[in-house]
């Protein structure tokens, strides 16, 4: 056992990472290991990598600079998504002592013997293909909420994207099993659960990579529905395709799940969604916005969106912005397409100048903020449910309405992880609304805008 030995650790990248980050960090605590802040002196630091982020390297490089000025003597391990692409290259920067690949992240404890004698850094990387297991994960420690893994790994592959060769095949645990785990964590006290994972919406499927009779999203939503406890739930991001007419009509009349979907467009272009093989066209995009919008009006629908992919052309381009433009959702998480090694988009010409990928981005950018601001708007003078946070930022606390609106009230530390009836009054220049609580006396007291 090791409790002498301090740990610390710090995720880049999608709330999948977040969860299992902490995972990892009960794993080390459990074998005996001191948990510390990432700018506190530590013997370990644990890095847990993305593969999305075009700065991968960048920002790795930058983080274990930043360990190392802290403690030059500590151990840097590197695991996560850029760990398993490329090994042998973050092992050549400077005072890495360990790379864990997939298959080995969470058996990290039983490699950290062999780094006290280890003068070269180790690398640990098996085969993704190999893959023969599921781990489950959930974030615990923000008081409000956790992220809760349900589901891993892709079998998608499309031509842009790496996430398969860096997390293998989709697979999951049974619904029993998830069940079983996502009681453990109502149990620690959070008023919001939001599931994630690589591609959620093909849940069902064993970690061999087989499919599970009857069990899919829609009958795990179903049970999680079921389990006794204060708290709400959240999807994250789901592919087009696989968002059911049966999960919208079930979220739709659900006290416990949020009126709210992330849905990844890419493009608004057929051709480009082609290019990038995708599982759906335009058409049915449409219609997903559309059933959700007569369901659920005050609904909230996020979309992500890549701009400059190869062979996009100005008029292609033009017809993703219309798209969105017409579509009714709330705003974009956008993305300025950049080339990945070992992707089948490499192949494809012509190339999208960098200064035409950063125009495009900019004015989805600011469609994206017409949209939210639209969406806000909307909902002024009217009364939302809000889970307030533990953040006290100047006399101002934050939190979010059951349909993702960003909310601001007087800071009031018995109000920290509760749900409040809040009416919104005012939108802020700065992504927020200003709120008053209608179930107590304090309204927002004039307090100044800060940005955020």
């Amino acid at each position: 056992m090791y409790y002498n030995r301090k740990i610390a650790l710090h995720t880049l990248g999608c709330k999948l990472n977040f969860s299992e980050t902490s995972s990892i960090g009960r794993i080390l605590v459990e074998q005996g290991f001191q948990k510390v802040e990432f700018s506190d002196r530590a013997d370990y630091y644990i890095i847990n990598t993305c593969s999305v982020t075009q700065n991968a390297d960048k920002e790795t490089r930058q983080i274990v600079k930043t360990a190392l000025k802290t403690n030059p003597g500590a151990k840097v391990i590197i695991v996560g998504c850029y760990a398993q692409l490329k090994p042998e290259e973050i092992s050549q920067i400077p005072g890495v002592s360990l790379v864990l690949g997939a298959n080995e992240k969470f058996k990290i404890h039983e490699y950290l013997e062999q780094l006290e004698e280890q003068e070269s850094p180790l690398v640990i990387s098996g085969n993704i293909d190999d893959v023969g297991f599921y781990a489950d994960a959930y974030s615990q420690g923000e008081r409000t909420r956790s992220f809760l893994k349900v589901q891993d790994g892709c079998d998608y592959f499309c031509s842009f994207c790496t996430i398969p060769m860096a997390r293998g095949k989709s697979r999951s645990n049974s619904i029993a099993q998830t069940v079983e785990v996502a009681k453990k964590v109502v149990a620690t006290g959070v008023k919001e659960i939001v599931l994630t994972g690589v591609n959620i919406g093909d849940f069902g499927k064993t970690p061999d990579g087989n499919e599970r009779s009857e069990e899919n999203l829609f009958a795990l939503i179903q049970e999680l529905e079921k389990i006794e406890g204060n708290v709400r739930w959240r999807i994250s991001s789901i592919e087009p395709n696989l968002l059911t007419n049966d999960i919208i009509g079930f979220v739709a009349n659900s006290d416990k799940f949020m009126p709210h979907f992330h849905i990844p467009l890419q493009s608004g272009s057929d051709k480009i969604l082609k290019l990038m093989r995708r599982k759906y066209l335009r058409k049915l995009y449409k219609e997903r916005v559309e059933l959700i919008k007569k369901l659920m009006p005050h609904a909230c629908i996020g979309v992500d969106v890549i701009v400059g992919f190869p062979g996009e052309t100005e008029e292609q381009f033009l017809e993703t912005y219309n798209f969105i433009n017409d579509l009714d959702v709330s705003y974009l998480h956008v993305f300025t397409y950049s080339e990945r090694a070992n992707t089948r988009a490499l192949n494809i010409n012509p190339v999208v100048p960098q200064q035409v990928r950063k125009e495009r981005n900019k004015m989805l950018r600011i469609l994206s903020e017409k949209k939210r601001r639209k969406f806000y708007a909307e909902h002024l003078n009217i009364e939302r449910k809000v889970l307030l946070e533990s953040e006290n930022d100047g006399g101002i606390m934050y939190g979010f309405t059951d349909n993702y609106i960003k909310v601001a009230l007087p800071y009031d530390e018995e109000l920290v992880n509760t749900i409040q009836k809040v009416s919104l009054n005012e939108a802020s220049d700065f992504g927020y609304v200003k709120g008053t609580n209608t179930m107590s006396e304090l309204g927002f007291l004039g307090l100044k805008d800060y940005a955020i």
